[in-house]
């Protein structure tokens, strides 16, 4: 995979020149780095890359040494976020090739730690997750005077969605949101709950008074526990008042899910009703409602779990924001990264951020297609 990094090369240096004692790219390249071989503070990214100064050194000609951990807490806290997004954005879309049909989940997701015990707004980010090249595609940061709805529609204009469906929680559920999908040549599928007026309450009349056209029924088994999925759609709009006024309304779909849980024979019942531009395929809706379920478990799970995003407590000016940008560069590029073992071919990310130290040849492997070698 094409590393990101040139594409930071060009970044503005926010510091005065004579507090430039490494270079930008280095301190962003190092950092990298780190955070691919498991560091999840400034402290940990100086300490990892002190114990491979020597090959660093050689890698990048580092001409002053490793930077301290107060100097890369202050450079990522004086970058430019939203410059930082947008070379990360340039870099997903040279390597993320989206096919037809690919489900695009937006969803948000706050940097728990990032409040100083509550002295401080939480930072909240909003970031497109790649259902099936497993990839975040991008990411904005939602302002503290406003919510999702606002950063949903500047993160798709920004994204590059032809011919993908576009899923979004409940939140997400707004005519013009639906209308910026449509923009952007993408199908929508969102879900449902009371913030429409009477949308919800004319979707579930539809289905009691219309029944539905078509149906699939899907079984999942996993973590110790068995869900079946019903999915029932309906194309006949008669019910829903101001149809017209969603850009694009094809079809209504509701949800009918049971949870069995083996251990303790517990069984959970749900229901879940969305809009969508879709054509009343119940096979595809059902199996792309399951898709977007992975923003959750491959991307933010992987993010508090793994690299231990909640637990951060970085809280000065960028440096929280930023740092979550690295920690999905990292998730990115050793998703696609594989190790030279054979038998170790399905790794799970912690493993992976583990290997990197542990295995040079699959460290260096990794960074060789991240970063310009010196020379």
């Amino acid at each position: 995979m094409i590393g990101p990094i040139r594409h930071f090369s060009d970044m503005p240096d926010p510091r005065m020149k004579r507090k430039r004692l490494h270079e930008l790219s280095h301190v962003i390249s190092l950092a990298l780095i780190a955070v691919m071989g498991g560091a999840t503070s400034w402290d940990d990214v100086e300490d990892t890359c002190e114990v491979f100064e020597d090959w660093l050194t050689g890698l990048l000609g580092l001409k002053n040494g490793i930077p301290s951990h107060d100097t890369f807490n202050r450079v990522f806290s004086l970058l430019d976020p939203k410059q930082m997004e947008e070379r990360f954005l340039r870099w997903t879309q040279e390597v993320v090739k989206l096919t037809e049909g690919e489900v695009v989940a937006i969803d948000g997701k706050s940097l728990r730690g990032s409040g100083e015990g509550g002295a401080k707004p939480l930072v909240h980010m909003v970031s497109a997750w790649a259902s099936k090249n497993g990839m975040v595609l991008g990411q904005v940061k939602v302002n503290e005077k406003t919510n999702e709805i606002k950063a949903i529609p500047e993160l798709l204009s920004m994204l590059i969605l032809k011919g993908c469906i576009v899923t979004i929680d409940a939140m997400g559920c707004q005519k013009g949101i639906a209308e910026k999908i449509r923009e952007r040549g993408a199908d929508y599928l969102l879900s449902t709950k009371g913030n429409q007026g009477r949308l919800l309450e004319q979707i579930e009349e539809s289905f009691g008074h219309l029944g539905s056209e078509a149906t699939d029924t899907k079984i999942d088994s996993g973590h110790g526990r068995v869900e079946t999925r019903v999915c029932f759609v309906q194309s006949d709009l008669r019910c829903i008042e101001d149809a017209k006024q969603w850009p694009g309304l094809r079809t209504l779909v509701r949800i009918e899910s049971t949870r069995f849980m083996k251990k303790t024979g517990q069984k959970t019942q749900d229901t879940r009703y969305y809009i969508s531009s879709l054509p009343p395929d119940a096979a595809k809706i059902n199996d792309a409602v399951r898709e977007h379920w992975g923003v959750e478990n491959k991307l933010h799970w992987q993010l508090d779990v793994t690299f231990g995003e909640d637990a951060s407590l970085k809280s000065v000016k960028n440096a929280a924001q930023n740092f979550s940008l690295l920690n999905r560069i990292a998730l990115n590029q050793l998703k696609h990264s594989e190790h030279p073992n054979p038998r170790k071919k399905n790794m799970s990310m912690r493993r992976k951020r583990l290997a990197c130290t542990h295995n040079q040849q699959f460290w260096h492997q990794s960074i060789m297609t991240m970063v310009e070698p010196a020379g």
